[in-house]
């Protein structure tokens, strides 16, 4: 063998050598089950069809790394028994190692006490109830909390609407109404305002006008209604036949088109709590709303925004664990600081919640308009 041929051979078994570690590499690169538990059928599915918009939008634009998630999509039919089955499949079958989901409060705390028991981490993009996270070592969520959020909207009605008096009508079939309406309520009393009426519905209701003749009747300032857009929707129309003067406030819970469809205009001039606002100066929130439009030829709702955070809170956490350990990625997730949302800068705090400010729109004809932001550690008001 000459010099010649023998440095060759070298070259080329080099290059051999290098293009298989390379292909080694990417055939065992890192992959993580990771289920989504999401209401894709029946009353809740707007919530969570838009979630699923919102994680199939990130997993497109995650860079081709050294991780690869999984996602196993299961559909709660939006109660909260679905989802106790829905997750127990996802961690027995299906081996996941990392939930994301449900989007409401029921749903979510009958999922999150299973997750905690098998120990398998869970970060809700959208569940609000104080409970649910309080206590857990294993679940999250990249989300407000209703006492936050309660106050928020006591806050506007007392200072920016300067009223005084109020009734809140409340979803008796929900961990979430339930949880947001004994937040406002409290704050609203607490600060000088009185609550002159709480009045109930069910989520079977399909006519509330027995409620409404209530409230023309006591004639309040506000009008709270923290509940779902099905319910709402119909409330703000028959409210609108009944002609009630009281301005009326709702939570994010209000937040779909669906809404808009069912109140056919009716919820024009009211004001709700929300997740981010589409005038914010956010790189990250604007790169998002841009992608999502083209892609799906409309506007996310704060469901879709939620959940593309979620999902990208999640990878974060995996990348920095390097590892599809349950374990390893909640103490990731746990330390999750100043991540550059698309609804927010979140940093996750001691109790697993999300840090940062909420926002206070008005609809309008053609979308919202922004009112004010509330910082969750300050509560006060904050630049946009």
């Amino acid at each position: 063998m000459t010099f010649q041929s023998s440095v060759k051979e070298k070259v080329y078994y080099s290059i051999l050598a290098l293009f298989c570690l390379t292909f080694f590499a990417k055939v065992h690169a890192l992959e993580v089950k990771v289920g989504a538990l999401l209401s894709l059928t029946n009353t809740l599915a707007a919530y969570g069809q838009d979630a699923k918009k919102g994680i199939e939008l990130a997993l497109e634009q995650m860079p081709k790394s050294d991780v690869k998630l999984i996602i196993i999509y299961e559909d709660t039919q939006s109660t909260p028994s679905e989802s106790a089955k829905a997750i127990n499949k996802l961690i027995v079958s299906d081996k996941v190692r990392v939930v994301i989901g449900e989007m409401t409060s029921s749903n979510t705390i009958a999922a999150a006490s299973i997750a905690e028991k098998e120990k398998i981490p869970i970060i809700s993009p959208s569940s609000t109830n104080d409970s649910i996270t309080f206590g857990k070592k294993y679940i999250f969520r990249a989300c407000f909390i209703d006492s936050f959020q309660g106050y928020v909207m006591s806050n506007f009605a007392l200072h920016n609407l300067k009223a005084k008096k109020a009734i809140v009508i409340e979803d008796a079939d929900s961990d979430y109404s339930k949880g947001l309406s004994q937040s406002f309520r409290n704050d609203f009393e607490k600060n000088g305002g009185k609550i002159i009426k709480v009045l109930y519905y069910s989520q079977k209701d399909t006519s509330f006008t027995a409620q409404l003749a209530e409230v023309r009747r006591l004639k309040p300032e506000v009008l709270f209604i923290p509940g779902f857009h099905q319910q709402v929707g119909v409330i703000l129309r028959e409210a609108k036949d009944l002609q009630i003067s009281a301005k009326i406030l709702g939570g994010d819970g209000w937040d779909t088109p669906e809404l808009r469809a069912i109140a056919k205009g009716a919820e024009n001039g009211a004001y709700i709590s929300n997740h981010y606002s589409t005038d914010s100066e956010n790189v990250v929130l604007k790169n998002f709303i841009i992608a999502y439009q083209k892609k799906y030829k409309s506007s996310p709702s704060a469901y879709a925004a939620l959940a593309y955070d979620s999902i990208n809170i999640v990878l974060s956490a995996i990348k920095k664990s390097n590892s599809d350990n349950p374990e390893k990625i909640r103490t990731a997730m746990s330390e999750i600081k100043n991540f550059a949302g698309v609804t927010g800068t979140i940093t996750i705090d001691q109790n697993h919640n999300a840090l940062k400010p909420a926002v206070v729109l008005e609809y309008v004809k053609d979308g919202y308009k922004y009112i004010t932001s509330v910082d969750p550690i300050q509560k006060q008001k904050t630049k946009l």
